[in-house]
């Protein structure tokens, strides 16, 4: 079966029964659309009548709600790699007369709603009985989806088969005993002004589930705070954080995907509250178990400001079945930024100068991040490793190159009783003065780049697939054309002053001041083709190193087979 980038799936089952269904319905789906699948609901939709089908409107009762829960809830289970948003136009109380005389609005569509993916296919859970019916139901499928949205004028349709016994059984046993009655057709309370607030980095099926939630919830306006600078800073993995504005720019596009009709106001957090503590307009606060003392607090901010306390209306935790050991039990973006770590997060760019053998790595990280750690693993594996503060060791050797020309710009002063450098010294005189720092840097670095070249050289004599250059400074010495693939390690600052002051028995305001003199693990990471992390126990970081080292070695495979040529 042909693979589709965007699909529309119509579900058309009654919603007591879809929970149960939901979860194969996906499944079959996700055979067939790769990246993005909208999940359109109508009930009782008939696709063999003798009348094409027309939308109508869904009212907002506790069952669409459920459903909607139950569907992320699943999603991330059996299809994690697809982007599913369940729209919520057609999802509303029907509009009545507005005055004497005036018609009521017939149609949630008055105009096929631009998506911000064009589907290419509708599918269905359709129930047909005969095969013969499939050619109708496939064409008043197409009918009624470009009756909704607007789809490619190529659209194909899907029916999806889901008459496994085990479902039937399952069902059945549900079913059982059950009436009209035992459906819960309870209406949703609704407020004007709806506001919620979170990173919403990596848009995933919780934020979905908070967002689709609070969109049935909202009749007028939706206020979404977006947390940013100092509310980042505790994060886990926080340089893997997608930039504000890109976390903005994917909100719009869901939201105005899922409902349209709204006002969207989108602010930046810069502290916890936001305006969610001083606009007058807002009736209700949407939050889940974990952050409801955060709308606890909100309401009480708000009782001091002599305004009325919102409703919190509380969701539940998605439940994650795939995390690990060292993540989170619920869907977060932590997780998925930790599943990020040995990864390509960065395209490396074509070094054409260099040869393809061998392939090497720029290894770089602050201080007490834990690249020589990282580096053994690597030279375990099977890499060459290139020490590059041996290598600036050698190049302040008596008679070397730049022992000569550091001696001639600092001065005699710099020299022990035995004429070798004084790193302490020479540290000393350039600490802290931009200018004679650079000085230093200019005599050393391009000494420790010719250094580091013959040392790839011998790697290549001795047959060497992988080189690996260890480099505090690989990025401020601008070695870039030295490798084919930059890997950074971070740890959180806190963590690295805590290293620093146990293995150098230094203060913490010397630590501090060592780290922030150095390129910060944002602007490391904006470098960065593959990111690791040594925060947590060595086995841990032993699993990131394996990961990337076999990502590694099927990227240079895959390298080998596209340009066999040396």
């Amino acid at each position: 079966m042909s693979m589709f980038s965007t699909g529309l799936l119509v579900l058309t089952s009654p919603l007591q029964a879809l929970p149960l269904r939901i979860a194969p319905i996906l499944s079959s789906a996700a055979q067939v659309v790769e990246r993005t699948l909208y999940v359109h609901l109508h009930p009782g939709l008939n696709l063999t009548g003798v009348s094409p089908p027309r939308p109508v409107f869904i009212s907002p009762v506790v069952d669409v709600y459920s459903l909607i829960t139950r569907l992320y809830s699943n999603a991330a289970d059996v299809c994690g790699h697809l982007d599913i948003r369940v729209l919520l136009t057609n999802v509303q109380i029907q509009p009545g007369t507005s005055s004497p005389g005036q018609a009521t609005a017939m149609t949630p569509f008055l105009t096929p709603q631009s998506l911000t993916h064009l589907p290419e296919v509708v599918l269905t859970d359709f129930p047909f009985q005969e095969p013969e019916q499939s050619p109708l139901v496939a064409q008043l499928l197409q009918r009624y989806a470009s009756q909704c949205y607007v789809c490619s004028p190529a659209i194909a349709s899907v029916l999806l088969h889901l008459q496994s016994e085990k479902l039937h059984r399952e069902e059945g046993a549900t079913q059982e005993g059950l009436n009209v009655s035992t459906v819960d057709v309870e209406s949703l309370a609704t407020y004007s002004d709806v506001v919620v607030g979170g990173t919403f980095d990596r848009l995933h099926g919780a934020h979905k589930t908070l967002l689709n939630i609070s969109c049935l919830l909202a009749k007028k306006r939706f206020l979404i705070g977006v947390c940013d600078h100092d509310l980042l800073k505790r994060k886990v993995l926080k340089e893997l954080i997608e930039p504000y504005a890109f976390r903005v720019q994917r909100l719009r596009e869901f939201l105005n995907d899922v409902k349209p009709s709204l006002q969207y106001d989108i602010v930046p957090l810069v502290d916890p509250f936001g305006p969610s503590v001083s606009d007058s307009e807002l009736q209700c606060i949407v939050v889940s178990e974990e952050t409801r003392k955060g709308g606890e607090a909100v309401n009480k901010k708000r009782l001091e400001n002599g305004l009325p306390c919102l409703v919190l209306h509380e969701i539940q935790l998605l439940k994650d079945a795939h995390h690990s050991e060292t993540e989170e039990e619920k869907i977060s973006s932590s997780s998925l930024r930790s599943r990020l770590l040995g990864t390509v997060i960065a395209a490396p760019k074509a070094n054409a100068h260099l040869p393809s053998v061998p392939y090497v790595i720029g290894l770089t990280g602050a201080s007490a991040s834990g690249k020589s750690s990282i580096a053994k693993h690597l030279e375990s594996l099977g890499a060459a490793c290139i020490d590059c503060d041996k290598l600036g060791h050698e190049t302040y050797r008596p008679g070397a190159t730049a022992y000569l020309r550091v001696l001639e710009e600092f001065g005699p002063d710099i020299l022990n009783e035995d004429r070798t450098i004084n790193r302490r010294i020479l540290g000393g005189k350039v600490f802290g003065n931009k200018e004679r720092l650079k000085a230093l840097t200019d005599i050393v670095w391009p000494e420790i780049a010719l250094l580091v070249k013959g040392r790839i050289q011998q790697a290549r004599e001795e047959g060497k697939q992988v080189c690996v250059i260890d480099a505090a400074v690989l990025l401020e010495a601008g070695w870039l054309d030295l490798v084919h693939e930059v890997w950074v390690t971070v740890i959180p600052e806190d963590e690295a002053v805590l290293r620093i002051t146990k293995r150098d028995s230094v203060t913490e305001e010397e630590a501090l001041r060592r780290l922030r003199s150095q390129w910060s693990n944002v602007r490391l990471v904006e470098q960065a083709n593959v990111v690791l992390c040594t925060l947590w126990e060595p086995e841990v970081t032993y699993r990131q190193v394996l990961k990337a080292w076999n990502l590694l070695q099927k990227r240079i495979l895959w390298r080998k087979e596209a340009n066999p040529l040396p």
